[in-house]
């Protein structure tokens, strides 16, 4: 995939990463250099599970999920152009400097950017910003690590 290029639909996102529903928190992939940098979109709406506990009265997406959307993303960043990814799987295995700035309700289009501060073998580090419009409302820096399914 050439940068600025789009992914067309759920089905290469579903190819790219084994994460499925309920969990699956990627809508599309808006645009990457297939190798350091990718940017995504999530949908957020009042049909997602976790409004129902999330709050009932007041529906705020959880932190956690955000940064779980982030993840996503740098999965599929670090699978999309490995030929060999149904072999392998990413572990995450660190959070830092994580700020929530503000809360993502039903109706906000999560635009999801990731990309990645450096790569020693299988390990990366990657940072990650969610915006809703032009707004940053989080941001994290992630590690991984990709493993061998076996």
């Amino acid at each position: 995939m050439e940068k600025g290029a789009s992914i067309s639909g759920i089905q290469e996102v579903l190819g790219a990463i084994p994460h499925r529903y309920p969990f699956l928190l990627v809508d599309r992939i808006l645009e990457t250099d297939g190798w350091t940098r990718a940017v995504a979109l999530k949908n957020v709406t009042i049909n997602e599970h976790f409004f129902q506990g999330h709050f009932p009265e007041h529906p705020v997406m959880p932190g956690v999920l955000i940064v779980e959307a982030l993840a996503q993303v740098g999965v599929i960043l670090l699978f999309l152009r490995d030929e060999d990814r149904h072999s392998k799987l990413v572990y995450f295995s660190g959070i830092d400097n994580c700020r929530f700035r503000q809360p993502v309700v039903p109706g906000d289009q999560l635009r999801l950017e990731v990309g990645v501060l450096r790569r020693r073998g299988r390990y990366f580090k990657m940072r990650g910003k969610a915006f809703v419009g032009s707004t940053l409302v989080a941001e994290a820096d992630l590690s991984c690590a990709v493993v061998d399914r076996t």
